[in-house]
């Protein structure tokens, strides 16, 4: 195994410390929840996540763990471990399915209520906003799954993989969103535009 060495992986850090810090302002990630990922390696697959219990508007370029593909922390030399989210294995599960390389988790509202109001998933269709989903903006019908929430993430994983059709987002119900794309960049995207299309849904209806 190649791990990172401790520039790359700060790099990265400040990278996800920066997202974090945006989506924070935005509510999105309220006392210490949420968490950010970014594929490091995908062979053997190794991401970087940004460690559990820090408040995610104020998260330093170190404030970073190295997982492996089951979420077990691996030690970097050079770097001060750091305790990953527990929701670690979950990332790398999305990660390994969709061949994303970056994976958001944010605690919205609109999620949650989203989720509790159509947990069947959430249909969306005819809105330009579905562009950033890689979507038509019309006549194509997207259905965002919602799956119930546990405490054990392989159990999650499995149900992600009962439900995924190619959708770049699932809900989590009573919990938030799971949203990830080929970078930070495109993951950022489509987590705004998510929330802005549950929120359209949730006033239409």
């Amino acid at each position: 195994m190649t791990l990172p060495g401790r520039e790359e992986l700060l790099t990265v850090g400040a990278r996800l410390a920066a997202e974090a810090a945006r989506f924070s302002a935005l509510g999105w990630m309220r006392a210490t929840s949420g968490n950010l990922s970014e594929v490091l390696r995908r062979e053997p697959l190794l991401l970087a996540v940004t460690a559990s219990g820090r408040d995610k508007g104020e998260l330093r370029p170190d404030d970073v763990a190295v997982v492996d593909a089951s979420g077990e922390a691996v030690q970097v030399p050079g770097i001060e471990p750091a305790r990953p989210s527990a929701e670690a294995g979950l990332h790398a599960h999305v990660a390994a399915v969709t061949g994303a390389r970056s994976v958001v988790h944010v605690h919205t509202l609109n999620a949650v209520e989203a989720a509790h109001r159509w947990p069947e998933g959430v249909v969306l269709q005819d809105l330009e906003m579905l562009k950033a989903l890689d979507r038509g903006a019309h006549g194509d019908v997207v259905r965002v799954p919602v799956i119930a929430n546990s405490q054990d993430m392989d159990e999650l994983g499995a149900r992600f993989e009962r439900v995924y059709d190619g959708v770049p987002a699932m809900l989590v119900a009573g919990h938030g969103a799971y949203v990830w794309g080929a970078d930070a960049l495109q993951a950022r995207w489509r987590t705004e535009a998510l929330d802005w299309l549950l929120g359209a849904a949730l006033r239409a209806g």
